[in-house]
């Protein structure tokens, strides 16, 4: 049940802010965001090396995707496409609107269903496939200023006890300043490891389950608004299966 948090603040130095954990197999083999594709020089992203695609990624002129499963669709299908060339896609357009309206128009019975979230500086969008079936189309909502939660269901829907918790902790937490590299609130919450007895494991920001099902990484991604002379931030660390700290990823 991978994770995203996107704080959106237009008008800020910093507009996009955004956080995710990736929960997954600790067998499944992956590489840390780089720039995996010679067929796509402009793309930072982590690579599926099972799959080929991405979980998370940053293109060069700012756009940023995430893709989740939703709940009971862990893993691939016969016949039907890797969700993690979603992210790639997403990453080849220029602009955060233009790839959400683009990728709305994909056949959703060729894929698994998911929750998409594609960003940039001055939109966020959600894409929702939701029919396993593929009857319904696949439909977008644009992200409010503010703070927003994802995982394998809804956004922001409380039903996930690791929604119910931690999108109120977020929301209280000082947000990151890329400006000074203090991360320090959010990089806490990605790492907290505390849960409910009620909620087992998966309740927790990160967790590692008896079936090696875990917490893999996380990351960390800022915005600078519209003109700014400042530079996109993409922090990284791996907790599984080898742990690595934070840094930062040269862009």
């Amino acid at each position: 049940m991978c994770t995203l948090i996107l704080l959106r603040r237009p008008g800020h130095e910093w507009p996009l802010l955004l956080a995710a954990n990736r929960d997954e197999m600790i067998g499944r083999p992956w590489r840390p965001p780089a720039r995996h594709w010679p067929d796509r020089p402009e793309v930072m992203a982590g690579l599926d090396e099972l799959a080929g695609g991405s979980w998370l990624g940053l293109n060069d002129h700012g756009v940023v995707a995430g893709i989740l499963n939703r709940f009971g669709t862990l893993g691939p299908a016969p016949g039907q496409r890797s969700r993690g060339e979603l992210v790639l896609e997403a990453l080849d357009r220029a602009d955060a609107r233009d790839a959400a309206t683009a990728l709305a128009a994909l056949d959703p019975r060729a894929y698994r269903p998911f929750n998409l979230i594609i960003a940039d500086n001055r939109d966020a969008f959600w894409l929702r496939h939701a029919d396993a079936g593929g009857r319904g189309a696949i439909g977008v909502k644009a992200l409010e200023p503010g703070l927003s939660m994802i995982a394998a269901g809804d956004l922001n829907e409380t039903e996930t006890p690791r929604l119910r918790r931690y999108r109120p902790r977020f929301a209280a937490a000082n947000p990151p300043d890329p400006s000074t590299g203090d991360w320090s609130s959010w990089e806490a919450l990605l790492a907290d490891d505390q849960f409910a007895p009620q909620d087992g494991a998966a309740g927790a920001m990160r967790f590692v389950t008896d079936r090696s099902f875990a917490t893999v990484s996380s990351a960390l991604i800022a915005l600078p608004k519209p003109g700014a002379e400042l530079t996109p931030v993409f922090r990284f660390r791996s907790w599984q299966p080898t742990p690595s700290p934070w840094q930062n990823l040269p862009l």
